[in-house]
């Protein structure tokens, strides 16, 4: 009997020994779900570890405690879940599902994402991801989450994803698209009708902007049914008559989304209408 203490004894305190030398050699980092958030959660997931209480790489494996680690990683809301376990060859694995964020929201001093579900994410610098930017002065009855029917569908469609930067919410009925190419706003009203604004401002732009210009007319509406209106950005030149009459040009114009004449305030209808239709292309 006295010899099997003293075998376990030894035993134990050979077995303490072994677990003390394997330490944990570095950290794996998986993201699961979004590739193209992968870097920045990544690159995330390592600043917030470099701030971890204690040092992680070199850790005796029997004093790493995962379940603390999940807990800290945890307090971000940048994650839907977190995940740690220790790999056979001694390395701290952590299973990240990252909150993919679809639009940044600005109002006042305040700045956060959303997620497509309408969850709010801290605006943190490591975990930045370039997605469309809404300003706008929201309140009870109009919130960021209303304006998510139209940055999901920008997001999906692939002529506005590269066309949109940014989205001022002026109100429900006034959703201004505010293009990368500098020199005109687009007014896509409110979120319905999406694919019927989407093509009516396609058609603008085939037949209209080739030949007036990027920087002709600061706002273009395509909120109202079955019509685009452009205003000038010069409104010196609505003073001119003859410039009607002579030869007519698009402004404070409605466009109709399909054939037929166009109509300019302040001009004769029988002086523009050949004319529209050939400037139309």
């Amino acid at each position: 009997m006295t010899l099997l203490i003293g075998y376990a004894a030894a035993v134990a305190v050979w077995a303490n020994q072994v677990a003390s030398e394997h330490v944990c050699t570095g950290i794996t980092i998986e993201v699961e779900g979004n590739a193209a958030m992968d870097s920045v959660v990544r690159n995330g997931v390592k600043e917030e570890l470099r701030h971890y209480p204690y040092k992680l790489v070199g850790m005796p494996l029997h004093g790493l405690n995962t379940a603390e680690v999940e807990r800290y990683l945890s307090r971000s809301n940048n994650f839907e879940s977190v995940n740690c376990m220790v790999s056979s060859r001694g390395q701290l694995v952590v299973r990240i599902v990252p909150l993919v964020p679809v639009m940044r929201v600005f109002y006042g001093d305040n700045s956060y994402y959303i997620n497509r579900a309408g969850k709010h994410i801290v605006s943190n610098a490591e975990f930045y991801s370039d997605v469309p930017v809404v300003t706008g002065r929201f309140y009870r009855s109009f919130s960021p989450e209303d304006i998510l029917p139209l940055v999901n569908y920008v997001k999906k469609d692939p002529m506005l994803s590269e066309l949109v930067s940014m989205i001022n919410a002026e109100s429900k009925s006034n959703l201004i698209l505010i293009p990368r190419i500098r020199g005109h706003v687009v007014n896509f009203g409110d979120t319905t009708r999406l694919d019927d604004k989407k093509r009516m401002l396609a058609m603008f732009y085939r037949n209209v902007m080739p030949y007036k210009g990027w920087e002709e007319y600061d706002t273009i509406s395509v909120k109202y049914r079955g019509q685009i209106v452009a205003t000038r950005r010069d409104k010196s030149k609505l003073n001119h008559a003859e410039e009607y009459e002579e030869e007519v040009d698009l402004e404070e114009a409605t466009l109709p989304a399909v054939g037929g004449a166009t109509e300019v305030a302040g001009a004769k209808p029988t002086a523009m209408s050949d004319t529209t239709k050939q400037s139309q292309g």
